[in-house]
């Protein structure tokens, strides 16, 4: 039966299949790095965090007008030459420092919702959006899932959410991994990773490209051959997602990148667990195929 208990600021779930931890005060957002545990195999995830949430953008370069406390930094080895603006701040996971949580215990399941609005806006826009995220971890699976939910305090023509999916990883000339798998690219070795390249190099994906993948799926393999995977369930969501070296492997993902009105939502469904192979992943994305939202009561949770 899965269960939740507090350990000082820390929520400590365990199912029958895994562990895993939120924090509510410091790092927050998305589950903790480390945390994340499969029974079965001993398996860990590598990075700071899944599902781990940062800030409101859009597309296009700053200007006289931005200042310069609120510009974002682009034409460099972290971020490439891929301009962005700000639309709102603080970054959540590492400035929001303190998040209210909801809990919900159901028969076999989980679940527990944070949210945040945004206090600092780049100029024309105003702060004052909302984002909350859903986080269900079911009994008889290896995996949980993450639903982002933000409404917008601004009409923005082309608003995203960045965030980390299904984490960052955290290596020493690739001896902690032995390769990624991305669903729009195909397989890497981990030595693809030994020196620093910025975003835009390589294995970059974009939208606006013209291709969505049938299945939208990024994943690591553990030294012992298990397979840590993170899943947008509805491909279409995903503007652009980043697979670089910066020190460690940068798995950031933004999503949305459609106009949003004031009062509108921009959500998505991510599924991130442990699998034995790509055919394992595979079935399951299918399973759960085109989910763009998901609904949570004490009698149970449901995909929509």
């Amino acid at each position: 039966m899965a269960t939740v208990r507090w350990d000082g600021s820390i929520l400590r779930v365990e199912t029958d299949c895994y562990y895993a931890a939120v924090r509510t005060e410091g790092y927050v957002s998305g589950v903790m790095g480390g945390s994340f545990v499969d029974k079965r195999t001993g398996s860990r995830d590598l990075g700071f965090g899944l599902a781990v949430v940062d800030f409101l953008l859009e597309p296009g370069a700053d200007d006289e007008t931005t200042p310069p406390d609120l510009r974002y930094r682009w034409g460099d080895q972290v971020h490439g030459n891929i301009p962005k603006r700000y639309v709102e701040l603080p970054q959540i996971c590492t400035q929001a420092k303190k998040l209210p949580v909801q809990i919900v215990e159901g028969k076999k399941f989980v679940a527990i919702r944070q949210w945040f609005t945004w206090t600092i806006a780049r100029p024309p826009y105003r702060a004052g959006s909302r984002w909350e995220q859903w986080l269900v971890f079911p009994d008889g699976v290896r995996w949980f899932l993450a639903y982002d939910k933000v409404t917008s305090a601004n009409t923005v023509n082309c608003l995203l959410l960045r965030m980390d999916m299904p984490s960052h990883i955290r290596h020493n000339k690739g001896d902690t991994f032995q390769q990624v798998y991305l669903s729009y690219h195909g397989f890497i070795p981990s030595g693809a990773f030994l020196d620093d390249f910025p975003p835009d190099a390589r294995y970059l994906y974009r939208r606006e490209d013209g291709k969505v993948p049938e299945r939208f799926i990024r994943a690591y393999q553990l030294p012992n051959g298990i397979w840590l995977a993170g899943m947008a369930l509805h491909p279409p969501v995903v503007y652009e997602a980043w697979c670089h070296q910066r020190g460690y492997v940068c798995l950031i993902q933004e999503i949305g990148g459609m106009k949003v009105q004031v009062g509108e939502t921009l959500e998505a469904v991510h599924l991130v667990g442990f699998f034995a192979d790509l055919a394992e992943m595979e079935r399951t994305f299918d399973a759960h195929k085109n989910a763009r939202s998901l609904s949570v009561s004490e009698s149970g949770w449901e995909l929509q």
